[in-house]
C-alpha cells in the first residue's frame, strides 16, 4: 500500500501559537549540509530540546533538522541550512516519541490475542491481527506514543511473537512495521496457569514446558540445524531477537531471570515485575536484566503487605537496574496514559528525568531498537513530539507529533483528540 501525501496544511499553520521564524545565525560546530533539489526538510526551533541521548544532552533553545524520514541534526541552535522549511516553536519542548513494549491494541478486542489450544505456541505471530486503522492508535499517536510492541496475550506459556510497529495513519502494514518478528512474548506465571488438567496448570508444569521447548531450540541453534516450528525461538537463543517475559511477584521475577537470563543466556526483559516483584530487584540489577514496569506502577497490599505505597519503578532504580522502562499493557491502561505511568512513578519516588528515559530511550535500548528510536540523534528515525511543557506534567499538552518525518498529529489542525 502506498502512503498518502502528508497533511496538506502548511507546517507554519500547524502551530499557530508559535512565533514567526527569525533566527539569529550562529556558527555551527560542524558544517550542516543543505538540501538537494527536490528534497524535503523541516527545521524545528524549540525552546527546550530533550535529546535523551547517551550523554543526556538538553539544549535550551535547540534545533532539530528532519531530512526525509531521518534526523539530520539535534543540538544547540545554529544557522539553518539552505532548503529547510523553518518552524519557530520556541515556546514548546521537543522530545523523542515514546516507546511502549507491552501493548495489545493492534487489533479490535481481546478475541485475537490469545490462542488457548496449546500451552506452547513458538510460531504464533501477532502479525495477522494488526489493523493500522484501529481507532485506539489515533489516541496513542496524539499522546506522543510512536513505537509499540504489539503482542499476543498471556493465556499460554509461550505466547508467540509480537510485532514492533508505529501507529502511523494513512499507511498499510508494510509501512508501519519497524521489525517483525519484533521479539518473543513469554508468560511465566499467574495468567497462563491452565485449568484444563494438562501440563502447565502449575508453576512446575509451566517451567517443565518452557525448559523442554528451550532445550530443543538451544540444541538446534547450537548445531546449526533448521526447524521451521522453532526458527524464531532459535533466533532468541542466538540473541538475534529479545524476549519479553510476563511475570509478577518476587519469585516470578527471580524465576524468569534464572531461566531466561542465566540458564539460556537470552536477551531477556522482565515485564510487569509488579506486586512485590521489586523484592527481586537486586537480583535483576546483579544479572543486568532490564525491567519493564506496568501497568501497575505502585503497590500497597498485593502479596507482601508493606503498609505503605511502594513506587515499583523507584525500587528497581534504587536497586541499580540500569534499564527500567514503563508500559501500559494497553488497553489495561489506555495507551494515551503512557506518560502518566512516568508521572506517577516520579510521584512515588523515582527521578523524573529517569522516568522520561523509561518512556523513550531505555525501552528502545533494552529491546534492540535503540539504533532507530528512543532518542533524538543524527541518523535515527524522525519520531518526535512537540509539547507545551514538561512531558510528565499532566498540564502539558501535545501540539505536534512526527513519525518517520511525517506529521501524524497536529493539535492546531485536528483539535484536542484526547
Amino acid at each position: 500500500m502506498e502512503r498518502r501525501p502528508d497533511l496538506a496544511v502548511p507546517l507554519v499553520l500547524l502551530l499557530a501559537g508559535c512565533r514567526a521564524s527569525g533566527v539569529a545565525a550562529r556558527a555551527p560546530a560542524e558544517p550542516l549540509a543543505g538540501l538537494a533539489p527536490g528534497e524535503h526538510g523541516l527545521a524545528l526551533i524549540v525552546g527546550k530540546l530533550l535529546t535523551m541521548d547517551g550523554d543526556d544532552h538538553v539544549f535550551d533553545p535547540g534545533l532539530v533538522l528532519v531530512r526525509g524520514d531521518k534526523i539530520a541534526y539535534a543540538g544547540p541552535l545554529v544557522g539553518v541550512p539552505v532548503g529547510y522549511e523553518e518552524l519557530d516553536a520556541r515556546d514548546l519542548w521537543a522530545w523523542p516519541g515514546m516507546v511502549d513494549l507491552h501493548t495489545h491494541i493492534h487489533c479490535h478486542g481481546w478475541d485475537d490475542l490469545n490462542d488457548m489450544v496449546r500451552p506452547l505456541n513458538p510460531e504464533l505471530r501477532a502479525r495477522p491481527a494488526i489493523d493500522p486503522t484501529e481507532p485506539l492508535l489515533a489516541h496513542a499517536r496524539a499522546a506522543g506514543v510512536t513505537t509499540l510492541f504489539g503482542i499476543p496475550g498471556s493465556g499460554t506459556s509461550n505466547s508467540g511473537f509480537g510485532t514492533l510497529y508505529k501507529p502511523e495513519r494513512d499507511a498499510g502494514y508494510e509501512h508501519v512495521v519497524l521489525r517483525d518478528p519484533g521479539g518473543m512474548k513469554i508468560a511465566l506465571n499467574f495468567n497462563p496457569q491452565r485449568g484444563a488438567g494438562d501440563v502447565g496448570s502449575t508453576w512446575c508444569g509451566l517451567a517443565f514446558n518452557l525448559e523442554y521447548l528451550n532445550d530443543r531450540a538451544g540444541a538446534l541453534a547450537a548445531s546449526g540445524r533448521a526447524d521451521w516450528e522453532l526458527e524464531s525461538l532459535m533466533k532468541v537463543h542466538r540473541r538475534e531477537l529479545p524476549v519479553l517475559i510476563h511475570c509478577a511477584s518476587a519469585e516470578g521475577v527471580a524465576d524468569a531471570i534464572r531461566m531466561w537470563k542465566l540458564r539460556y543466556g537470552t536477551d531477556a526483559v522482565v515485564s510487569h515485575g509488579c506486586w512485590d516483584g521489586w523484592h527481586a530487584a537486586a537480583f535483576a540489577a546483579e544479572t543486568g536484566t532490564p525491567v519493564n514496569v506496568g501497568p501497575r506502577v505502585e503497590n500497597l497490599l498485593a502479596m507482601h503487605r508493606e503498609d505503605r505505597f511502594v513506587g515499583i519503578a523507584a525500587e528497581y532504580v534504587k536497586a541499580g537496574v540500569q534499564r527500567v522502562s514503563l508500559n501500559t499493557d494497553s488497553p489495561v491502561v489506555p495507551e494515551e496514559e503512557l506518560f502518566l505511568q512516568g508521572t506517577m512513578s516520579a510521584r512515588r519516588g523515582a527521578d523524573p528525568y529517569r522516568m522520561l528515559r523509561a518512556l523513550t530511550a531505555d525501552p528502545a535500548l533494552s529491546f534492540q531498537i535503540g539504533a532507530r528510536v528512543g532518542s533524538l540523534e543524527r541518523g535515527k528515525d524522525a519520531d518526535l513530539v512537540l509539547s507545551s511543557g514538561d512531558p510528565l506534567d499532566p498540564r502539558s499538552h501535545v501540539e505536534l507529533v512526527l513519525i518517520d518525518g511525517r506529521v501524524q498529529y497536529s493539535r492546531r489542525a485536528e483539535g484536542a483528540t484526547l
